[in-house]
This record gives structure tokens, sequence and C-alpha cells, in this order.
């Protein structure tokens, strides 16, 4: 499932944002992938236990974790605190896949990667290229979002970002480990769940729309991994 949810930072939040990174020291990319990954990736990021970041990430993860559609399409566990990079000057990164386990800097914890989110500080019209591109079952999507709105995917997919030339692409990015490990089955509980919502605003809580929330948590029960 491939999910564009708008406005979880408001304006005045991404303006925030944008002027503490402006004054950020970034480093290479590369730090904080693996062999395979190091071969593709061109870009610079705040260090993972830089202070900005988690200060940062906690902002975004606050706003997430209180909003009904991202908790309804992610069913999250635990995240990986936020990060943050930055593309500029034809800085790209080539096709790859999220590795499947990340460990939490700073702790000895460790999450499985069952969606990746990608979190845009910047509109479009600020910088030339740097599409976020994610090839899935459904075929090879283009994403570039305005400052302020995220993109959600299931970290199994292929993607990539484009070569940035011209201007500067700033995002946060980081990962969840979801209850239901099967995208498959995420994206079933999200539509009867969305169907469900719809159908309480329209008719109440009647016996039928009961009866499909019930559904509902029992399915959750079953998929559910804790």
């Amino acid at each position: 499932m491939l999910l564009h949810i708008p406005e979880v930072l408001s304006r005045a939040q991404v303006a925030e944002f944008r002027q503490l990174l402006a004054e950020a020291d970034w480093t290479d990319g590369r730090a904080t992938v693996g062999a395979q990954g190091a071969q593709v990736k061109r870009n610079r990021q705040l260090p993972e236990l830089s202070p900005l970041g988690r200060q940062l990430g906690e902002v975004i993860l606050k706003a997430l974790y209180a909003h009904p559609l991202f908790m309804s399409a992610a069913l999250p566990l635990r995240s990986v605190p936020p990060l943050f990079n930055c593309y500029e000057g034809g800085e790209h990164y080539g096709l790859h896949v999220d590795g499947a386990i990340r460990s939490i800097p700073g702790t000895s914890l460790s999450l499985r990667t069952d969606v990746s989110t990608t979190l845009f500080l910047t509109d479009p019209d600020e910088y030339e290229g740097g599409e976020l591109v994610v090839m899935d079952t459904y075929g090879t999507h283009e994403v570039k979002l305005p400052a302020g709105d995220l993109i959600l995917y299931p970290s199994t997919s292929l993607h990539r970002v484009e070569p940035v030339t011209c201007g500067a692409r700033i995002c946060s990015f980081f990962w969840t480990q979801s209850m239901v490990r099967d995208d498959a089955r995420r994206g079933m509980l999200f539509e009867l769940d969305s169907h469900i919502q719809a159908l309480r605003g329209q008719i109440g809580d009647t016996a039928q729309v009961l009866g499909l929330t019930g559904h509902y948590h029992n399915l959750l029960r079953q998929w559910t991994e804790l």
C-alpha cells in the first residue's frame, strides 16, 4: 500500500524546521547504510544521534502518532527515530530495497522494517529532479509532495531517489515495525477501517456498523504480532 498523507506538519512547523536545518552540520549519507546501499547512495544526512535530529524527530512522531490516517494505515508497534537528508548538486540514491532490520540508535533495540516513510520539507518548485520512485506490484510511482506532506509505502518495495539537478531536496525519513507484518493484510484492514469510519459518519453506530467494527477487531486480533 502506497499512501499520501497531507499536512502532517503545518507550514509554520515546516518553516521552523527549515530554519534550524539550514544551520545544521550534514555528513555523508553512506554512513547509515550497508555495503550494497553505499554503492548507490549519494546524499547528506544529519548524524543518527544528532540532538537537532532527535528534537525534530520527536515533533514528527508526536504528530503522526496522533494522526488517524497514519495509525490506521501503519498500525505501528514502534518506529526508528526520524532521520533527515539533503540532496543537491546531482546527488541521488540509486535503486535499492531497505534493510529488513534496523537498530534504534543509542539503544540495544532493533526493529523489523515493515513500513517506510518519507516526509517532504521542501516544496516541489524549490528543486528539480529528486522524485522518489517506488516500484511495486501495481507499477512504478513517482512521488514529489508539498512540504509537510508524507508518503508511506511497504519497506519491501524497490525504490530510488532521482538526481537533484537544481536547488535542494530536504526530507525526513524513518521506518516502522507494524503490529501486522503482512502488507496485504494491513491494506485490507485499512480499507475496512476507512469504510467503517465513512459509514459511522453517515449513519451513526447502527447494528451493522458495530458488527463491521467487531469484524475489524477480530481480524486485528488474529493478525497482530506483539
